[in-house]
């Protein structure tokens, strides 16, 4: 009798690893009968992982979009499920117990059977919470061992991470092949391992196609006692995505597994809506490189689940390096160019910081430092001059130990710093926050939602959902769509706006409709000197602000890279003021930039006469941001 074996589609995981984005709910609700409608999937993944920070950020309520995209696969009884960051919850820091105990019960009640954690660290002492927690709100607790290839990552180590995650609580494991770097034979001996000690446990195969392994590693798995393999289907599988569900189901029927058969005319029903969410925006935001699988990342072992974000990074630093080089007299660089020089750099930053697993968000930390040893290697600086306070906060032990054996230059740093290591358990650093959050909405007159949902949401992604709340990330967002879409039909990226009939100049503001509600918003062209992050190196440097005369003598703090200022790092925190004394060496502000916290540290003593920068605002590499005297 053939064995059989099931199959889970990633919906959500399609799209955040294609590129920033996820449908709006109402396309959600439109796809969702006719993936049901194609007979052949036990589970879909419809949220977790990025899911709520994206519907934020294009100024929608994630809450109502997991309910309503939740609701048609509880009716027709497919498992929901959804990717959670333990000690990090579902956003990229770390986050206080009462806020993961609520997230749990939140995500239950909205409909989600199944919650799969993983920690970036492998890490069990930081998923014990989320097991139990995941038990106590009814949820299926499934534990994801975070698959990299390194001399520390055998199969031996996995077979025994599963084991310690059984023992504390973990109801399934998954094979969490983020970066789809898992040689398939060693999957199928992990697989194989596993089951052998645990025979009755599901153990459920997610692997990315990025480097071209996850079809031959399906298989491995499944053949040595896998029971369900996650997949993703056209337009958004292979690339940077997942195994095709065309492909798998047909390779494991050839080869004697029993699964159900694919409706195919539901399957091109879900296929053209799918591609038409990409065509009506959603491709706006997809760099067509995560379409094209790369085997260049079997060597510095990024996941695919970050590529649609890296791409967007790299568009962005090329135009501020490249200004600088230029303004320095110096060539400049194409994007293969910086893109082969991170890979590079990857694999030499990657065992210095301690081999951590290359899953969200310690894959981030480990591009990001090595990116910016990159661009500040091309202005002639030395390596690991800029390293965010996340990377720190990895560093010093604060999310759990690393595998490996950190650099001597790296402990030289630290030690030069005063930074203390922390080797107690990652969770005890963070105090409970709801009450907080609570009085907080109850001040604003904020409704804390059905089963305490939008409390929760504001706890877990604060500035986010207060940008949600005003307007702002909605006018943001429609903003940058239409500056994208007009970029995208332009003739040229670079070219300067072209006069309309009767010499009228392109307009300026737009009034955009969207679900019945009508915005306005204002429009910059490529080639203004106001399209700063998307301008071509032909663009004219932008002029330096303006400097008050009072400000004269005053000595600037520059912004040492872009992104969003702040003044503090956490909402607790008091950040300087005017007149405050700051001392060389001191930490005055913050930048977030790509998902990661940068502080900024003044290199000059003297008395804060100005803040040049609001909080929240965007800078720009160089940009004064506070004036000191």
């Amino acid at each position: 009798m053939p064995k059989s074996i099931e199959l889970a589609l990633v919906y959500r995981d399609m799209w955040q690893s294609s590129g920033k984005y996820v449908p709006r709910v109402d396309q959600l609700i439109q796809v969702a009968q006719p993936i049901i409608d194609m007979g052949c999937f036990r589970r879909v993944e419809t949220n977790g992982g990025g899911f709520e920070q994206i519907n934020l950020l294009y100024g929608e309520n994630p809450n109502t979009s997991v309910r309503k995209w939740t609701q048609p696969f509880n009716d027709a009884g497919i498992q929901t499920q959804m990717l959670e960051r333990g000690l990090n919850g579902i956003r990229m820091s770390p986050v206080p117990k009462d806020v993961r105990q609520l997230m749990f019960k939140v995500k239950k009640k909205q409909g989600t059977d199944i919650s799969r954690s993983f920690d970036g660290l492998n890490n069990p002492q930081n998923l014990a919470l989320s097991f139990q927690y995941a038990k106590e709100a009814g949820m299926i607790a499934q534990g994801a061992l975070s698959l990299t290839y390194s001399p520390v990552h055998t199969v031996e180590y996995y077979i025994d991470l599963a084991d310690k995650y059984i023992d504390i609580g973990a109801q399934e494991i998954c094979i969490k092949d983020m970066a789809g770097i898992g040689r398939p034979a060693s999957v199928g001996r992990i697989v194989k391992g596993i089951r052998k000690r645990h025979p009755d446990i599901i153990i459920q195969y997610h692997g990315h196609s990025t480097p071209g392994f996850s079809l031959t590693s399906s298989l491995e798995a499944a053949r040595n006692g896998a029971d369900i393999i996650d997949v993703g289907m056209e337009p958004l599988s292979w690339g940077t995505g997942h195994a095709d569900l065309l492909a798998v189901h047909e390779m494991l029927k050839d080869d004697g597994f029993s699964l159900p058969d694919i409706d195919i005319k539901k399957y091109m029903e879900v296929r053209s809506l799918t591609q038409s969410f990409v065509d009506e925006w959603l491709g706006q935001y997809i760099n067509p490189r995560n379409r094209f699988m790369n085997s260049l990342l079997i060597g510095p072992g990024l996941p695919g689940g970050m590529m649609g974000s890296l791409m967007a990074d790299l568009e962005k630093n090329l135009s501020s390096v490249n200004k600088w080089l230029k303004k320095n007299d110096k060539s400049t660089v194409t994007q293969d160019d910086l893109l082969i020089l991170l890979f590079d750099e990857v694999k030499y930053v990657w065992p210095r910081l301690g081999y951590p697993p290359l899953v969200t968000p310690f894959s981030q930390y480990v591009k990001n430092v090595s990116l910016m040893n990159v661009l500040q290697g091309l202005k002639g600086k030395p390596r690991w001059s800029l390293i965010d306070e996340n990377t720190w906060g990895m560093i010093m032990g604060k999310s759990g130990k690393l595998p490996g054996k950190l650099d001597d230059a790296i402990l030289d740093m630290a030690k030069k710093d005063n930074r203390t290591f922390f080797e107690g358990n990652p969770q005890s650093l963070y105090a409970d926050e709801l009450e907080m959050y609570r009085k907080k909405m109850a001040e604003k007159s904020w409704d804390v939602g059905e089963d305490e949902e939008e409390l929760m949401e504001y706890a877990m992604h604060p500035q986010q959902y207060e940008n949600f709340k005003s307007g702002k990330a909605k006018q943001d967002f429609l903003a940058d769509l239409a500056k994208r879409k007009e970029a995208s039909t332009a003739p040229s990226v670079a070219a300067a706006p072209v006069p309309m009939a009767n010499n009228q100049a392109m307009p300026t503001e737009m009034n955009v409709v969207v679900d019945g509600e009508k915005y306005s918003i204002q429009i910059e062209y490529p080639g203004t000197n106001a399209d700063k992050a998307g301008a071509s190196v032909s663009d004219s440097i932008p002029a330096a602000p303006s400097v008050k005369k009072d400000l004269a003598d005053a000595s600037f703090v520059l912004a040492p890279l872009e992104g969003k200022f702040y003044l503090t790092k956490e909402a607790t925190e008091k950040g300087i003021q005017i007149g405050d004394k700051v001392k060389k060496g001191d930490t005055v502000a913050y930048i977030e930039s790509m998902k990661v916290i940068n502080a900024v540290v003044s290199e000059i003593s003297g008395t804060v006469v100005d803040i040049l920068i609001k909080h929240g605002d965007e800078v720009e590499e160089d940009d004064q941001i506070i004036a000191i005297k």
